[in-house]
């Protein structure tokens, strides 16, 4: 029950309270349910009707808010998400690894997704990382790959 009744930050209200556009009052709250009962029971058939079409209308109206707050509360997490994003600067001639992505379906934990150093010939940062050379000297051949045309796929990896 405590779930339901929780305030919510990304609606600014109690889910209870979106339903029953009223705070939830718990059974030990309520100590004279019986006399609530009889009083709501004794109104005029038109003053119900009345009173229902006011409580949908602000049933309504706690929905658009709802809404409303959950709106503001994604553009707040996404900005905030947006600022800590650091962008990548990369030039032609730096060395960088290249995402490898076919990898199979289980390829183990301690596999690297990172493919060998390339050289970079023409810049389009997508799906790379800085290649930091350390103090031992990567032994073969980089090669030069172009990341404006896409790379057909090799089957035979």
């Amino acid at each position: 029950m405590a779930h339901g009744t929780a305030y919510r930050t990304s609606l600014g209200m109690s889910p209870y309270q979106i339903v029953f556009k009223k705070a939830c009052h718990l059974s030990v709250e309520i100590k004279h349910k019986a006399y609530l009962a009889v009083k709501k029971s004794n109104m005029a058939y038109d003053q119900v009707g009345m009173e229902r079409m006011l409580q949908l209308q602000e049933l309504e109206e706690l929905r658009l808010e709802a809404y409303e707050n959950s709106r503001i509360y994604k553009q707040k997490v996404k900005q905030f998400h947006d600022n800590r994003i650091l962008r990548k600067e990369f030039k032609v001639g730096q060395k960088v690894l290249l995402l490898y992505s076919r990898l199979k379906i289980i390829a183990g934990k301690l596999r690297s997704r990172w493919d060998r150093p390339f050289i970079i010939t023409n810049v389009n940062g997508h799906q790379l990382k800085h290649f930091y050379e350390g103090s031992t000297p990567i032994v073969g051949e980089v090669d030069n790959i172009s990341l404006l045309e896409p790379a057909k796929p090799n089957d035979t990896l």
